[in-house]
């Protein structure tokens, strides 16, 4: 199995017990250049939210979005978008990455700012 296997893997089984919750999901994904994050219903059908380094209000504030301090405005920036849907409440889907660095930065940020999990 190589790495990107085992972090499907873990994704598979992470997504699974949320889908038995039946809770909104904050859903992360990483990549060496940017950071992205939606919010996707309980049923997983629709996207309700979602913000990332691409974006050109996060891009023009950033000189680099794979970095923590790109991750926490990402994290910032869904919380604020979550709240704006109606959604506080939700289940972290960080789809197998490890909870450190950018990942655990967004996640933190997401709290600061009102998502609740």
């Amino acid at each position: 199995m190589d790495k990107k296997q085992t972090r499907l893997r873990r994704a598979r089984k992470t997504r699974a017990r949320i889908a038995a919750l039946k809770m909104v999901r904050l859903a992360v994904h990483r990549t060496n250049s940017h950071i992205y994050a939606q919010i996707i219903d309980a049923d997983g059908s629709q996207v309700l939210a979602s913000a990332s380094t691409l974006e050109v209000d996060v891009r023009k504030d950033l000189a680099n979005g794979g970095n923590v301090a790109a991750a926490a405005l990402v994290g910032k920036r869904i919380a604020e978008k979550a709240k704006a849907a109606g959604v506080t409440k939700v289940a972290f889907d960080r789809s197998g990455f490890l909870y450190h660095g950018r990942v655990k930065a967004l996640a933190e940020a997401a709290r600061e700012n009102g998502l609740e999990f």
